[in-house]
């Protein structure tokens, strides 16, 4: 496992183009496109203000700019570095922007969500979107990108539009059966649409492309519903994660409830293996202590971890949420499926330290990580099973069904981990800062050796590299 030089970012905008070759990053109101491999600038772009927002086109030629205090979106050619588009919304405002699925226009969503826009970069032509609602996922794509599903909301009802990507003309427009709609998602065969009530309200309806409502769900009623939801990659599972502490596993057949992952604060009996990472401070010597040696981040004062394997039973560090404060801190708020649909990896907010992955194949917990900090995010390799996930300190972690590794981050500077991102090739890891990034590169010698490892070895690689 190696890592790069550090290099600057802003407001966490670093994005790996779809085909992999390039990678971007803002730094202020300047735009610098970089080559993976080399790590050498192509491309040096300066923006008007500073960069809000960064996306690349689907077919990685273009890169949209988004600076939302200004109302303005520039747009940038990898093949033709003199050409730009400028959109300007003027006093109507932005509040969002991103592309459509064919990567030739682009939507901006205006302030107060008045109206989405749609530019053609090609025809130059626009249309308007009337009644976009402001809610959690309110605009949805279909990962073939055909069709796209737009919450609205119109006379004090839900509604949802959906559209031919392709001439943007409208397909269906129903109303929906909720009371204040938070959310709409694409299975990823573009089959079902998922659509969601706020939280007050525990309801999931289900809706075919021509807008029939094949079914619904509630768990519960008169308490905080749904926190997250998330479908499996091949469509056959949808996951919803609950202010209950709870996941509940629907079918795709007829969207019953499977099972119920619980998140205890104890565990008393379990197959699973229970990972907690232990610090321990590195030992000083003389020649350490040197004046040359102590300056600010060096990686003497940096503490070391390792994983050790807790004995049952096991009881987790709880923060009850405050009654007085909107958005508690407690439920499922994340969620991840492995792209092979075995694993699946949550995390309940009350318990921030404890990341738990679940074994779909046989609906049961599988292992536990226990963390010092609190998990800040987690991603799947979009390859193979294996997790990475960060706590805001100098650690990369990493987890896959032969175990768990802490890897320290070999920066001077105090570089801390706030997010990873993995490389679309499962070979490298974008790590972010709060105003720096590095990569780290995987060894294939290592993921080799992974691969060939029988689930049975849950024991080893539990020591630091």
């Amino acid at each position: 496992m190696n890592f790069s030089e550090v290099f600057k970012q802003s407001n966490q905008l670093c994005k790996v183009s779809p085909d992999g070759k390039y990678l971007a990053t803002c730094v202020q109101y300047r735009l610098v496109v970089r080559d993976v491999t080399t790590l050498q600038i192509l491309h040096l772009y300066t923006c008007l203000d500073q960069v809000m927002h960064l996306e690349w086109s689907s077919d990685s030629l273009f890169l949209l700019c988004a600076m939302y205090r200004r109302g303005l979106v520039q747009v940038w050619s990898l093949e033709q570095p003199d050409w730009h588009c400028k959109i300007d919304e003027g006093s109507i405002g932005l509040v969002a922007s991103r592309w459509s699925p064919d990567g030739r226009h682009i939507l901006n969503t205006t302030d107060f969500h008045l109206r989405i826009t749609v530019w053609s970069l090609c025809t130059k032509a626009v249309s308007y979107i009337k009644y976009p609602k402001a809610c959690q996922k309110g605009l949805d794509f279909s990962r073939d990108g055909c069709y796209m599903a737009l919450a609205e909301r119109r006379d004090c009802k839900d509604y949802v539009s959906v559209f031919v990507c392709d001439d943007w003309h409208l397909l269906r427009h129903f109303e929906t059966e909720t009371q204040d709609l938070a959310g709409v998602e694409w299975s990823p065969n573009g089959c079902v649409l998922a659509v969601w009530d706020s939280c007050l309200e525990y309801k999931v309806l289900f809706y075919s492309l021509d807008g029939r409502l094949l079914s619904s769900y509630s768990a519960y009623d008169w308490s905080l519903g749904i926190k997250s939801l998330t479908w499996s990659p091949s469509s056959q599972f949808l996951a919803i994660g609950s202010y209950d502490e709870k996941v509940r596993i629907l079918n795709h057949i007829t969207w019953k409830k499977m099972t119920e992952l619980d998140h205890p604060a104890t565990i008393n009996n379990t197959k699973a293996v229970i990972y907690k990472e232990v610090e321990r401070r590195r030992a000083a010597g003389t020649e350490d202590l040197s004046s040359h040696n102590l300056t600010i981040g060096s990686s003497l004062f940096n503490t070391q971890s390792k994983y050790e394997i807790s004995p049952l039973p096991v009881q987790f560090p709880v923060v009850k949420p405050d009654p007085d404060r909107a958005n508690p801190k407690v439920g499922v708020s994340s969620m991840a499926f492995s792209p092979d649909n075995r694993y699946l990896a949550t995390r309940n907010d009350s318990m921030a330290t404890v990341l738990w992955v679940w074994d779909m194949q046989r609906l049961c917990l599988l292992a536990v990580l226990e963390q010092t900090s609190a998990v800040r995010c987690f991603q799947w390799d979009p390859r193979r099973p294996r997790l990475a996930l960060c706590t805001g300190n100098a650690k990369l972690y990493l987890w896959s069904p032969a175990g768990c590794v802490s890897v320290q981050v070999p920066s001077e500077g105090g570089f801390q981990v706030q997010s990873v991102s993995w490389h679309p090739n499962g070979d490298s890891l974008i790590l972010l800062g709060k105003e720096q990034l590095c990569l780290c590169y995987m060894d294939t010698e290592d993921e080799e050796e992974e691969d060939t490892h029988t689930h049975t070895n849950t024991h080893t690689h539990t020591e630091q590299l």
